[in-house]
């Protein structure tokens, strides 16, 4: 049995992360395009490090930590192994603190940084700024930028989503608005005989679209759906 699991930011809210869209659109009183697109970096690079450097600050927050919806997918890969893939759009290392490793960060990881000049990219848990020097090689200026996907760009490991989401028997989305494309599209790319279940307590606009809809917070949820595709993984073992 092959299981691709998406998540978004709801699992991670759980665990005091912010979202950061507020209802007003705005992220920590900024447009998304004043920090998040690579013309806001070009533009103004301090206030786009500032804004990153602010929340990999909250993610490493000694009360910041896996949920039990994080914890119950960790579990999850450890009975599936290979027929396992955890898909995030969410830019925190929970679900690797949990204990995933068959993870893909679409969006990118605050946890790390990149090398516009090279494409380097090291993991990273200090601030960021102008001024700080390229790791291996001094003579590299102000190359070096948050590894995130912003609007405009394109995010990772789009063929290797689309492969897993083919060939998925079971399909779960957690936490996700639905609205977030390509993100959103991965459930139109998975097969009629796939099983496809939405975690969220709130109906999103592809709702109708899943076989079936848990309205509950994705720490009540995810541990009683992963304890079930669990089971039928031993009785059809």
């Amino acid at each position: 049995m092959k299981v691709l699991v998406l998540t978004g930011a709801g699992i991670s809210a759980e665990s005091g992360i912010s979202t950061f869209r507020g209802s007003d659109g705005l992220w920590e009183g900024h447009k998304p395009q004043e920090v998040a697109t690579p013309e806001a970096f070009a533009d103004n690079p301090a206030l786009v490090h500032r804004f990153y450097n602010d929340r990999r600050r909250q993610i490493q927050q000694a009360t910041v930590r896996p949920n039990a919806a994080h914890q119950a997918l960790a579990l999850l890969e450890t009975a599936l192994g290979e027929d396992f893939l955890l898909v995030t759009q969410n830019v925190d290392n929970l679900h690797q603190r949990a204990g995933n490793s068959r993870v893909i960060a679409m969006h990118g990881e605050l946890l790390k940084v990149r090398c516009n000049e090279t494409g380097e990219i090291f993991d990273w848990h200090e601030d960021l700024t102008e001024g700080t020097p390229h790791p291996n090689n001094p003579l590299i200026q102000k190359s070096l930028r948050p590894h995130i996907v912003w609007f405009g760009e394109t995010p990772f490991y789009l063929p290797q989503i689309e492969d897993a989401a083919r060939q998925a028997d079971v399909f779960i989305s957690v936490g996700t608005s639905g609205t977030v494309y390509p993100a959103a599209g991965i459930l139109s790319q998975t097969q009629s005989h796939c099983r496809t279940i939405e975690i969220n307590p709130f109906p999103t606009p592809l709702s109708p679209k899943f076989d079936e809809t848990i309205r509950q917070k994705a720490s009540i949820a995810v541990p009683i759906v992963t304890q079930q595709i669990q089971d039928q993984s031993i009785i059809r073992g």
